[in-house]
């Protein structure tokens, strides 16, 4: 199984839950249900705005059969199997079991190499606009040389490219006619809600206009594909070729982009996602207008809020929130007064749920914005006025910091722990080959089956922090864990910094050192 970009788990079948033989209450319905007789008046006005996309470009050969395509993958069994190799074949140039064709001779100081093919693919868009803007996924259109948009009566236009956002795997191209196109509205996909009905039109297969209809089955699905994930999730059929196009309401409102599926085989199983308006409708806007996004930038790193962590910060109400690892020297969040070790628990007056929840209503907000952040520090709330920043378009590397040479301490095993830890020297960090400003103290081994191994600490792992004070030495470490311990302690919050993850909060249970009662 494998995710697709219109793109892939196995659905199970699950047999109807028995009820028991007594009578059953049925809940209350607000109102009758009705289902719609036809979908044909909807999408009769519908159909004109949604457009095939056709790209191409140059790529290089293949081994073994340079001038051979590839044939694409169809369900076994089904009936586009047989079709897929039958086209396929009779396009294929001749090859060993074919005509010989003469093949033609390398230029005088030229290398033998085969000569690139063009190789097309297929997607959908719809008009949002008279003037010719269109709307489709960046995947479908990512590295063409060539894009043309295909109309309802098969007139095909020569697409310019007015923009691209990966992040949200958006694109806005324009086309010109010499009448005004019919376009679709954009609807308010915080509206959607599960059980509605959606409808989505697109390109599947190369197929042309083909309609499908289903429900909402899920808001707010993250399926690991970017930093913003908030997908609508559908059980309306969606299949290879249907990325870009749209998801409608029952008004003929777009509330989403359908951009990717679950699937054992590239097929429809009835999981799909579809880009929520609200968040496609900001992006597309600046796509068109300037051909780049703005987003709005903290300058953080986070983490989730788990329940150990929510007890080891005493945040009452349990695990919510995004805790900052890291706030960035020099970035917007630092320069207010944002600390390592903060819970971020409102953003300009909207409640941060879970980690995720952050980065994307921040990059919705207004570069140079000024807006309150709630923050849990030190047992209570506090309020912080943050400028928000212009996020980056690649990641920027940290300030630098001058080294300091830690005092040459003797190594030392935080006992219970499972640590064995000492200061930094020149000679670890060429050992473990860390950062020059790397500062803190290091670990040198993980006793196995330990709080530390658990919590997958390694070694050259370096601890920066124990609830949230800084440590320097392995006495000075060492010293804060045994007064947290004095003070009845169960959990202790460390910052950890690693080669692999960065700047991580690790909790960790402050089992008594072995040998002391328990």
């Amino acid at each position: 199984m494998r995710l697709v970009a219109t793109a892939l788990f196995l659905a199970l079948a699950m047999p109807p839950l028995a009820l028991p033989a007594m009578a059953q209450q049925p809940a209350p319905s607000p109102t009758p249900f009705v289902a719609p007789e036809s979908f044909a008046p909807l999408v009769r006005n519908l159909l004109p705005a949604v457009v095939n996309i056709s790209t191409s470009q140059n790529v290089a050969p293949r081994p073994g059969r340079p001038d051979a395509p590839e044939t694409p993958q169809a369900p076994p069994g089904s009936p586009f199997e047989e079709f897929f190799r039958d086209f396929f074949n009779r396009n294929r140039p001749p090859g060993p079991q074919g005509e010989a064709q003469p093949q033609p001779q390398p230029q005088p100081n030229q290398p033998n190499r085969p000569a690139p093919r063009r190789a097309q693919s297929l997607g959908s868009g719809f008009i949002v606009d008279a003037s010719g803007i269109v709307i489709t996924n960046n995947h479908v259109i990512d590295g063409a040389d060539e894009i043309n948009v295909i109309l309802q009566d098969n007139t095909s236009l020569r697409a310019t490219l007015l923009g691209t956002d990966p992040r949200t795997d958006l694109a806005v191209l324009r086309v010109n006619h010499t009448a005004p196109l019919p376009f679709v509205p954009w609807g308010d996909s915080d509206t959607a809600l599960v059980g509605d009905w959606v409808v989505a039109i697109g390109n599947p297969f190369g197929l042309g206009g083909t309609v499908t209809a289903g429900i909402v089955s899920a808001r707010g699905r993250d399926i690991r594909q970017g930093p913003f994930d908030d997908f609508i999730q559908t059980d309306a059929a969606i299949n290879r070729g249907n990325s870009g196009g749209p998801l409608f309401n029952m008004r003929g409102e777009v509330v989403g982009i359908n951009t990717a599926i679950y699937s054992p085989t590239g097929g429809s199983i009835g999981i799909g996602f579809s880009i929520p308006s609200n968040l496609a409708r900001g992006v597309a806007r600046q796509l068109a207008d300037g051909g780049r996004v703005r987003r709005g930038w903290l300058g953080v790193n986070i983490q989730q809020v788990t329940d150990e962590i929510a007890e080891s910060l005493g945040l009452r109400g349990g695990a919510r929130g995004a805790l900052i690892a890291r706030a960035q020297e020099g970035a917007p969040a630092a320069a207010a007064g944002i600390r390592n070790g903060d819970v971020v628990l409102r953003f300009n007056n909207q409640d941060v749920r879970e980690m995720r929840t952050l980065p994307r209503i921040v990059a919705e907000t207004a570069v140079g914005a000024q807006v309150p952040v709630v923050v849990w520090r030190d047992g209570r709330e506090e309020t912080v006025t943050v400028t928000l920043g212009e996020l980056p378009t690649e990641t920027t590397p940290a300030s630098t910091a001058p080294t300091q040479t830690p005092r040459p301490d003797r190594p030392i095993e935080l006992s219970g722990l499972g640590l064995r830890v000492t200061a930094l020297t020149a000679e670890l960090r060429e050992r473990f080959r860390l950062r020059p400003e790397a500062r803190g103290v290091v670990v040198t081994e993980v006793l196995p089956n330990t709080p530390g191994a658990e919590r997958e600490i390694r070694a050259g792992d370096l601890i920066l922090e124990v609830q949230q004070e800084r440590v320097t030495t392995p006495q000075e470490l060492q010293e804060r864990i045994e007064r947290l311990r004095r003070q009845g302690r169960a959990t202790a919050l460390f910052l950890i910094e690693s080669q692999q993850q960065g700047q991580r909060f690790v909790p960790l249970r402050l089992a008594p050192p072995r040998g002391a009662p328990g």
